[in-house]
C-alpha cells in the first residue's frame, strides 16, 4: 500500500481519529468528488475488489447519504448511511456515520474540511466517536489502508479531470 507523504493520521482526543490528504487540484473538483454519487463510486471503494452498488446523496442540512459496498471475490456486502448536520459547499460537510452491522460501539460524527493553497486540496477528516472504545475498535480495524487505497484512487480520478482542462 502507497502512503503518500500527504496522507497522515492522528488521534487528536481520546475519541477522535483525524486523517488527512493532499490533492493537486483546486477544491471545487474535490467536493464534488465527495459528494457527487457518479463520482464517489469511482474511488470510495475501500481495498482493492470492492464495488459500490449503491450511492445515494442528498447533499443538505438534513439530507441522508447511503452507501453499500460489496465483494467482487466473495461476494461481502458492507453499507452505511448518515445525516447531514452541516453543509457548507467546497469547504465543509458534517455528517453522522453509523454501520449496518456495526463494528464498532455507536454512531460517529464525521467532519471533512477543504482547503486550498495554490491549487492544491488539503482534506481534513476528523470522525468523533461515542467513546475511546468505539475509537479504538476502529483505529485497530486497519481503516488506513482502505482510505489510501480510496485517496489513491480520487488522486486519479481528479488528475482526468485536470488533464481535460489543459
Amino acid at each position: 500500500m502507497f502512503f503518500p507523504d500527504s496522507f497522515k493520521l492522528s488521534l487528536p482526543s481520546d475519541r477522535e481519529i483525524q486523517v488527512t490528504r493532499e490533492f493537486d487540484a483546486p477544491r471545487r473538483l474535490v467536493f464534488d468528488a465527495f459528494t457527487k454519487p457518479e463520482l464517489v463510486r469511482r474511488w470510495l471503494l475501500g481495498p482493492p475488489g470492492w464495488t459500490m452498488p449503491m450511492c445515494e446523496i442528498d447533499l443538505r442540512v438534513g439530507g441522508a447519504y447511503r452507501y453499500a459496498w460489496r465483494s467482487e471475490s466473495d461476494g461481502a456486502q458492507m453499507a452505511m448511511g448518515g445525516v447531514f448536520r452541516e453543509v457548507v459547499p467546497h469547504e465543509r460537510l458534517v455528517a453522522t456515520e453509523k454501520f449496518d452491522e456495526a463494528w464498532y460501539p455507536g454512531e460517529a460524527l464525521d467532519t471533512t474540511l477543504f482547503e486550498e493553497t495554490r491549487g492544491i486540496t488539503r482534506t481534513t477528516i476528523v470522525v468523533l466517536y461515542e467513546s475511546q472504545e468505539a475509537r479504538d475498535t476502529a483505529r485497530r480495524s486497519g481503516m488506513e489502508h482502505g482510505m489510501a487505497a480510496g485517496y489513491d484512487r480520487l488522486e486519479g480520478l481528479l488528475s482526468t479531470f485536470i488533464g481535460e482542462r489543459t
